[in-house]
């Protein structure tokens, strides 16, 4: 059996990270185009454009496939913004520095999964937390950038990292954990809900123009945990 080690993050794991961090949120493109493209609503829409261009081109296919082409374009466009737009930001931030961000407080923490695999270390997987404040100046955390590698899915390893978040606030005597995830990682979806997270809050706030989040038909959930 695989043997892994959730360790601290250090700086000679950016590029491994990094690698992770973008090849698990852009996955997520295409089934959030499926998911859009197989709504009732775009099925008409779809339909709408194809015939109508059709009739309306003197019966041109050419012109209806283009038109219809456009549309699809379109919608594919901009699930890849939200997912592209949204690393894209996370590389300017946060993902800049990891160490500066994560590190260099005590109440922040960055965590790598590794496991040696063909005879090298590698890394797996990752997650984070950042302190925060409420209004009433209690602390909770946010648990971000969680993480796995496609290689070692299904194994208890994002279950693992999310633990360990819990336990390092826990210990911190943080009072509750938040986070957000996209109502297209089902996956994600499930394991809060059964660690104990509870839904707060939908919206389609994001790093993306509003009606481009529209048209992906995507939500942020918005989840946390009382400890």
């Amino acid at each position: 059996m695989m043997q892994i080690l959730i360790r601290r993050y250090e700086p000679s794991d950016k590029e491994a990270v990094l690698t992770i961090y973008r090849d698990a949120i852009e996955e997520h493109i295409n089934p959030t185009f499926m998911f859009a493209m197989t709504q009732p609503l775009y099925i008409t829409i779809s339909l709408f454009i194809y015939i109508g261009s059709y009739v309306m081109s003197g019966q041109s296919v050419i012109l209806a496939l283009i038109s219809g082409g456009a549309w699809v374009g379109l919608i594919y466009f901009c699930c890849y913004e939200f997912y592209s737009g949204y690393v894209r930001e996370r590389l300017q931030t946060d993902m800049k520095d990891i160490s500066g961000h994560f590190l260099s407080h005590p109440d922040n923490c960055f965590w790598v999964a590794e496991a040696e695999m063909d005879g090298r270390p590698q890394i797996l997987g990752m997650v984070a937390v950042e302190s925060k404040n409420d209004s009433d100046g209690k602390k909770y955390g946010e648990l971000l950038r969680m993480n796995v590698s496609s290689s070692c899915r299904r194994i208890g390893l994002a279950k693992r990292l999310a633990k360990t978040v819990e336990d390092f606030c826990r210990e911190r005597g943080f009072w509750k954990i938040i986070l957000s995830t996209s109502s297209t990682q089902r996956a994600a979806e499930a394991l809060y809900y059964k660690m104990g997270f509870k839904l707060t809050l939908v919206n389609t706030q994001s790093e993306c123009p509003q009606w481009m989040v529209w048209m992906t038909r995507a939500k942020i959930l918005y989840m946390e945990k009382v400890m």
